[in-house]
C-alpha cells in the first residue's frame, strides 16, 4: 500500500474532491485537522487545499496550530503540494483584507486588476505554461501547455522568480503554480482539472514516494 498523504482540513476547502482524486490515482489520503493527527498519520506527503477567502484559511491554520507544521513540513522539504488558497496561504500577505500569510515564500497576492472584457473572477480553463523543464509535477504532462481550471480573483507574486514552475495569462500573464525540489503550489485546481489533473496528483505522490536526492 502506498504510504498516507495527509489532507488538511480547514473547514473551507474542497476536501472530497481533493481525497477522491488522491484516491483515482492510487494515493492513500489521510484528513488531519490537528498537528497531532498529522503527527500520528505517518504521511510521506502533505497537501493543503482551499476555497474561498484566505482570510479564513490562514485563520484555521493558525488556530489548529497547523500553521507551524506547514511551515516546518516545508522547511524540511517533505513533499508539500498547496492548491488554490493553499498556494497563497504560503506568501507574506495578500490584498484580500490585509492578510498575513505563512511567510513561507517572500511575496504578495494581489487582486487582478484588467481591462474589459476580462472579469474577475477568473474563472474557467485556461492553458498553463511550464518554466520549469525538469520539475517531477509535470511528468506525463505536454512539453509546453497544459490546460487547467481556475476559479479566483488574486494571484501570487513571488519575490524570488526561481519558484515559478508555470505561468498563465488571463488579461496579463501570473504565476500558475510554483516549485522547489519537492514542494509544489497551483493556483488552478488539479481536482478540477480532468485527466491533466490527476497527472499532477499522481506526479505527487511519486514525489511523495521517491526518496529525497541532494
Amino acid at each position: 500500500m502506498s504510504a498516507p498523504i495527509a489532507v488538511i482540513d480547514t473547514g473551507i476547502c474542497n476536501l472530497r474532491s481533493v481525497t477522491k482524486a488522491l484516491e483515482a490515482v492510487g494515493a492513500f489520503p489521510v484528513v488531519v485537522r490537528t498537528p497531532a493527527e498529522l503527527d500520528a498519520s505517518a504521511a510521506e506527503g502533505l497537501v493543503l487545499p482551499g476555497v474561498g477567502a484566505l482570510r479564513d484559511c490562514v485563520f484555521s491554520l493558525r488556530s489548529s496550530g497547523l500553521d507551524a507544521s506547514v511551515k516546518e513540513w516545508i522547511r524540511l522539504d517533505r513533499p508539500f503540494l498547496g492548491v488554490c488558497l493553499g498556494m497563497q496561504a504560503l506568501f507574506d500577505e495578500s490584498e484580500e483584507g490585509g492578510v498575513k500569510g505563512l511567510g513561507v515564500f517572500a511575496g504578495k497576492v494581489i487582486r487582478f486588476r484588467l481591462p474589459a472584457p476580462y472579469k474577475v473572477p477568473h474563472m474557467g480553463w485556461n492553458t498553463v505554461r511550464f518554466d520549469q523543464a525538469d520539475s517531477p509535477l509535470r511528468e506525463g504532462l505536454g512539453d509546453d501547455s497544459e490546460s487547467f481550471y481556475f476559479v479566483h480573483s488574486y494571484h501570487c507574486v513571488p519575490q524570488d522568480t526561481s519558484l515559478v514552475l508555470a505561468r498563465c495569462d488571463y488579461g496579463l500573464p501570473f504565476v500558475a503554480a510554483i516549485g522547489r525540489s519537492r514542494v509544489f503550489a497551483t493556483q488552478f485546481h488539479p481536482e478540477k482539472s480532468q485527466g491533466k489533473g490527476l497527472q499532477i496528483y499522481r506526479n505527487f505522490a511519486a514525489s511523495a514516494q521517491a526518496p529525497l536526492i541532494r
